[in-house]
């Protein structure tokens, strides 16, 4: 199991920008970030492949978001720009599975506050 540690949430205005970082305590093929708002399910944001830097989005963030890694690390970063207020979520990382369902992953970091005023 990879214990996955988030960190860089916080409070933007509109058009900000926020970078997340997700430290995983071993090395693992796949990471993604994934966010729920209050009373809505988990979706899917991002996803990046540790040995060819491969990334994929969700629409919503498509061009405002970007996923990248540090493979000596074993940390993924999200860089954030142009929030806006409907972005407000808990953001999480996940490993330990591949794709955009919340199911297909097995181990979670515990979560960072991103919340974007208007």
């Amino acid at each position: 199991q990879v214990q996955l540690v988030e960190s860089g949430g916080g409070l933007v205005q509109a058009g900000g920008s926020l970078r997340l970082s997700c430290a995983a305590s071993g090395r693992t093929p796949v990471m993604s970030w994934f966010r729920q708002a209050p009373g809505k399910e988990r979706e899917f944001v991002a996803g990046i492949i540790f040995s060819s830097g491969t990334t994929w989005y969700a629409d919503s963030v498509k061009g405002r978001f970007t996923v990248s890694r540090d493979n000596a690390k074993n940390t993924v970063y999200l860089q954030m720009n142009s929030l806006k207020p409907e972005d407000t979520a808990v953001y999480y990382c996940a490993t330990g599975g591949h794709g955009s369902r919340p199911e297909q992953y097995d181990d979670w970091g515990q979560g960072t506050q991103v919340t974007v005023s208007s």
